[in-house]
């Protein structure tokens, strides 16, 4: 299924592929995280995540902002089956979001993992790394 430019989802593998391009910023963003709950709301099973940050030119994103979407994202998935979320991170400043991210997220059931090499990123999702790409 074919969402937006930057994202798609799989049923077949219960995967959501998350590849902004250009800058990512805090208007872009809140549009991934609603199609994503509009998502989460219209399946019947949970699915993973993969986010590659490496086709990004750059982020302009606030800290306070990061907080509030990674905790929001926290609080929506309190009581919800575990799911894995894989971010792809090749500098420094999609490192520095992943990791804040998965910070935020410990000992929740979003499973966030960081990865600066696509394929483990694929091994840890139990997928084949041609599914980290999006769908055209």
């Amino acid at each position: 299924m074919k969402i937006l430019p930057w994202l798609s989802f799989n049923p077949d593998i219960r995967l959501l592929v998350f590849q902004p391009r250009g800058i990512l910023d805090e208007p872009s963003m809140e549009n991934a995280v609603a199609m994503m709950e509009k998502l989460e709301q219209e399946t019947d099973k949970p699915f993973n995540r993969y986010t590659d940050l490496s086709k990004l030119d750059a982020i302009d994103l606030s800290i306070g902002f990061i907080y509030r979407i990674s905790l929001h994202r926290r609080r929506v998935h309190e009581n919800q089956p575990v799911v894995k979320s894989a971010f792809y991170a090749t500098s420094e400043a999609s490192l520095r979001l992943a990791r804040t991210h998965l910070m935020l997220t410990d000992q929740s059931p979003l499973q966030v993992q960081v990865f600066n090499d696509a394929d483990r990123a694929a091994r840890w999702l139990g997928v084949a790394p041609e599914k980290l790409q999006l769908e055209v």
